[in-house]
């Protein structure tokens, strides 16, 4: 049953990415005669790009401010990996960097954003990320320490209407893979309790950012904060359940 439901996944976010991207006009196809067949070389080299564009891929969000956007740089290819291998489900080997001003945006509906000072968008990137997210898009942020002050500011932002609030630990997220007691305290900063906040529109989780967890250092390479294998594993965890709600919802 689990194997059904990976596929079905795998292929429904296949099409949404072909949907998003190349539009419905993309569909129409014209009859090529036989002389003009590629060769075995060429149609083997169009199946692997095809291949790789329709793997699961985590777009870093690029925003101003002079927060640096770009931490824990070995984190989202680590969990790329980990979700292939306990999902079963195909993921690209990297993440995407994307600014919200791109034009292929709309093609990733997964987007992480972590660091640890100040975000800054222009309002034309308030628009385009607002519009993306009702849109159905989904938001990762992860508080790297540093960055709480301006991301809830950005927050408020985006969605004057709306309240950033503190998820409850029954909240599907906790529990679309691995059954977990909400986000686990990877590295102490103020000694505060890991808390999942989020933002809904119209029931439907779109925003969902760890604050004083730090997901992000657990999953780095192992040398990098030399974080034991428990505190690892549970940042993975809570990084799968993430994607794999985003993904199945």
């Amino acid at each position: 049953m689990k194997t059904i439901m990976r596929r079905t996944v795998f292929f429904a976010v296949a099409l949404l990415g072909t949907i998003l991207c190349f539009g419905p006009g993309a569909s129409g196809q014209k009859v090529v005669s036989p002389e003009s067949y590629r060769g075995k070389e060429t149609e083997e080299s169009e199946r692997e790009r095809l291949e790789h564009e329709i793997r699961i891929r985590i777009a870093r969000v690029r925003y101003g401010g002079g927060g640096d956007w770009y931490s824990d740089p070995s984190s989202l290819a680590n969990l790329l990996e980990e979700f292939e291998r306990r999902t079963g489900i195909p993921t690209a080997k990297d993440e995407k960097v994307i600014e919200l001003g791109d034009p292929e945006l709309s093609c990733f509906p997964f987007l992480y954003m972590t660091g640890h000072g100040n975000i800054q968008l222009t309002g034309e990137e308030r628009e385009r990320l607002r519009n993306h997210l009702l849109g159905g898009g989904f938001l990762y942020a992860d508080d790297n320490y540093g960055m709480d002050r301006s991301f809830r500011r950005m927050i408020a932002e985006l969605f004057p209407e709306l309240r950033l609030v503190t998820l409850p630990l029954d909240h599907a997220i906790y529990s679309s893979f691995y059954r977990l007691d909400g986000p686990p305290k990877i590295h102490e900063h103020d000694g505060k309790p890991p808390e999942g906040l989020g933002i809904f529109d119209a029931g439907r989780l779109m925003v969902f950012y760890t604050y004083e967890s730090d997901i992000g250092d657990g999953l780095e390479d192992p040398g990098v904060h030399g974080d034991p294998p428990p505190k690892r594993e549970a940042a993975v965890r809570m990084a799968v359940n993430i994607l794999y709600y985003a993904l199945t919802r």
